[in-house]
């Protein structure tokens, strides 16, 4: 066998392919792991590697442990060997992507870079394009793994800004919004600013999940901190780039929204107040978003301000008018003002009743003019249907994406169609929030309350024992609204909901302010109540409940005075029970009394569409109390904390627990982000994460996924990782969200050269633990 040295002198003035075939035609086994200088310095062996794989060698096979090659073949003849040529590589590989044959064209590519690395930019942007423009996950997750491919060895060069904004676009049209993101994100990193208007459509696909949305606000809070306060002049020629990126109004729309139908409605309240700091101004559909977000965050008195705005809105629709009410009544019925609240719903049956005789008027005027015009009424009839389609299932139409191809996208210089695409993705947001409106309905275009506000009021009415006050509310409601039968009365309804419950007293309470106040009902309440005391044994108040029937002129039936003689019985009164025997013969009541209650609530068991007796006792039933309390301290807290007055936040706290109202994840959440505004007071966010922890396994508290990610944040920027990793484990636990890419930028930023040398031989326990919490989070985000 020849020596490396002697082989190397007769090889040297061939090619690379003349050297293949030669080495391959030969009956040798030779070496060549050592054999260098082919093409770039790479080993021989690796140079060749990419080749054998495509050759028709028979039995041929590579030997990688010894570096080399062996022929077994049975055939006699040579072997025919073809090296493959880079540029003839790139032509197959244009021809597959033309072809749409992206099985073929991904093989070529990974030739191509096992042989020369990355092909040129139009081949790798063309090749990107192209599995984006296809919509299938499958070849959009590798388009996105070469991106960060080429992130990895320093290739961004290769990457078009319009073909990273397309590929994140695919990405997040397909219900990847992590991967989209992260494209996004890159793309600001490379300073190669998206438009805003090719931005949001990304974001709008993304705020369809419940992560997509949450990292949706986490990127307008990325972008829209760099134009805060200011920071970029627009006089300057060369931040007109930079300012296509800010934020618009639709984007933020866009975000929020996401933000209420997932329920990370904290971070929505950040993202309101970076508005005002990077000069976006509200339109109509942000107002109503605003009135959601502080009904949810328990904000009454911004609620009150905003309403002043509403009310000045010339161009507020129906539908919009009942979003914000309903928002106010929920907000009120949160803290317990149910003066406030009851007071609402009387003045919107007030405003109904002025309505419909205004209409009532103005039909009959039409109709002795005899116009032959469409009615008023007709018209606004079919105005409110409209209202009710577009509020309706008629936007629960499924989430396609308007398929762009590249060339169509490429020529739409200014994103048009993107542009257009968010709105339309915006609206379908906004209908799912008209959808969650559940007190106020509109009929004829005119607001009106639904029963399940009366259902609320008259649960926080009951529980805070306000009896008369409800009485006072349900008799003016009756009053207000169109007159029903006596015994089918809202307060009739509610007082038989009390029987069903077993809460008599109340029962009784009520039915006597309804006789004080001069309202008439039948004998069925009366009867009700008294069939109840009797099952009780209550004897003294089945006396006075006969003596206020007697006064009402109520003629009890058949059914009471069976109770009542059974009632007799059980209690070896036979002196009373003859009485009582004797009572009904005299009144000649028939035996075959009317039994109104038992068929009420069989009625109330068996209806499918159940009404308002039936959603009450599921109300009380089903419902926990609210602490009403709760949401006073928590605006407490949040006003210091926005403040920056720890020291007042951590007095309303203690004073909070004093008077026993529970702090809940709100309550903590204002904390946490107040602690890290101030900065440098990990010591006490950990003081608080421990507080926090032996809270929740004594009580039912639940932490949700805000307050955990500033919790993290907050131990990540300090450099608390022994906490930090407490915190992922309960997320990862949860099930939650967690944005690594945030957090691997957090740690480059503030804990870059960490733990990068070797450790110390004599090291504490403590010490160690802390070394190894921080490699263990390192290796967490990613960065091993």
């Amino acid at each position: 066998m020849l020596s490396i040295r002697k082989l190397k002198s007769h090889i040297t003035p061939l090619s690379p392919y003349s050297l293949l075939s030669s080495l391959l035609c030969s009956d040798h086994s030779i070496p060549i792991c050592r054999i260098r200088g082919f093409s770039r310095d790479r080993p021989f062996f690796q140079f060749i590697s990419p080749y054998l794989t495509n050759l028709n060698m028979g039995n041929a096979v590579l030997d990688s442990r010894s570096g080399s090659i062996q022929s077994f073949s049975s055939m006699g003849g040579t072997i025919l060997v073809q090296a493959r040529d880079p540029a003839k590589l790139c032509e197959e590989l244009e021809n597959a992507i033309d072809g749409h044959r992206y099985s073929d064209a991904w093989k070529l590519f990974e030739q191509h870079m096992g042989m020369e690395g990355f092909p040129r930019k139009s081949i790798v942007n063309t090749v990107l394009t192209s599995f984006s423009e296809s919509l299938d996950v499958q070849w959009l997750e590798k388009a996105y793994g070469l991106v960060e491919r080429a992130f990895a060895e320093s290739k961004q060069n290769l990457l078009e800004k319009e073909t990273l904004i397309y590929i994140s676009f695919g990405l997040a049209s397909c219900g990847l919004p992590v991967p989209a993101s992260t494209v996004l994100r890159k793309l600001v990193e490379m300073e190669e600013f998206p438009p805003v208007s090719a931005w949001s459509a990304i974001l709008a696909h993304m705020s369809q999940t419940a992560s997509g949305a949450y990292l949706a606000a986490e990127l307008i809070l990325e972008i829209g901190y760099l134009f805060q306060d200011g920071r970029v002049d627009p006089r300057k020629k060369s931040n007109r780039p930079l300012l296509a990126m800010k934020p618009n109004t639709t984007a933020f729309n866009i975000a929020l929204a996401g933000c209420l139908l997932f329920g990370t409605t904290r971070k929505a309240e950040k993202l309101l107040d970076m508005m005002p700091r990077v000069g976006v101004k509200p339109d109509v559909n942000l107002l109503i978003i605003m009135a959601h977000i502080y009904e949810r965050n328990g904000r009454r008195e911004d609620l009150r301000k905003l309403k002043r705005h509403i009310d000045e809105a010339h161009n507020l629709s129906d539908i919009q008018f009942r979003q914000f009410y309903n928002c106010l009544l929920t907000c009120h019925l949160k803290f317990g003002d149910l003066d406030s609240a009851s007071h609402m719903v009387l003045e919107m049956l007030r405003k109904a009743r002025e309505a419909r005789n205004s209409l009532s008027a103005a039909t009959l005027m039409f109709e002795a003019v005899g116009s032959g015009n469409t009615s008023t009424q007709e018209q606004v009839s079919e105005k409110s249907l409209s209202h009710r389609k577009s509020d309706g299932l008629e936007n629960a139409r499924p989430n396609t994406s308007l398929s762009i191809s590249y060339e169509e996208f490429s020529r739409d210089r200014n994103f048009l169609k993107l542009e257009a695409e968010a709105k339309e993705i915006l609206d379908r947001l906004l209908a799912k929030l008209q959808m969650q409106v559940e007190f106020i309905t509109t009929e004829r275009g005119i607001l009106q309350p639904t029963e399940r506000i009366y259902v609320k009021l008259v649960k926080a009415f009951l529980e805070a024992g306000k009896t008369k006050q409800l009485a006072e509310f349900l008799i003016k409601a009756e009053k207000e609204d169109s007159p029903v039968s006596t015994d089918n009365s809202a307060l009739v309804h509610v007082i038989n909901s009390c029987i069903l419950l077993g809460w008599l007293d109340q029962a009784h309470d009520l039915l006597d302010e309804m006789r004080l106040a001069g309202v008439r009902t039948g004998s069925s309440v009366y009867s009700s109540l008294l069939k109840a005391y009797c099952k009780a044994n209550r004897a003294g108040e089945i006396t006075s409940l006969l003596r206020d029937a007697r006064k009402a002129g109520v003629q009890l039936d058949s059914s009471c005075y069976e109770a009542l003689i059974q009632s007799r019985v059980l209690q070896k009164d036979t002196e009373g029970a003859l009485h009582v025997f004797k009572e009904m013969k005299e009144a000649k009541i028939p035996r075959s009394g009317h039994r109104e209650f038992e068929m009420l609530v069989k009625g109330c068991a068996e209806s499918g569409e159940a009404g308002l007796m039936a959603k009450l006792l599921h109300e009380i039933k089903e419902e926990q109390r609210v602490d009403c309390g709760v949401h006073d301290w928590n605006n407490v807290i949040h006003f210091f904390c926005r403040k920056r007055l720890m020291q007042d936040a951590e007095k309303a706290l203690k004073k909070m627990r004093s008077l026993g109202h529970a702090p809940n994840a709100q309550t903590f959440h204002s904390m946490v982000t107040g602690y890290a505004a101030i900065g440098g007071k990990y010591v006490e966010v950990t003081e608080l994460w421990g507080e926090m922890k032996s809270f929740a396994s004594s009580s039912s508290m639940k932490f949700d996924q805000e307050l955990l990610d500033a919790v993290l944040y907050t131990f990540v920027r300090g450099g608390f990782f022994v906490r930090a990793n407490e915190v992922v484990e309960m997320m990862e636990r949860g099930k939650m969200f967690i944005d690594k890419y945030k957090y691997r930028t957090l740690f480059l930023k503030y804990h870059k050269t960490l733990y990068k040398s070797k450790p110390p031989k004599v090291q504490t326990e403590a010490q160690f633990r802390r070394r190894d919490a921080a490699l263990t989070f390192k290796k967490w985000v990613g960065l091993f």
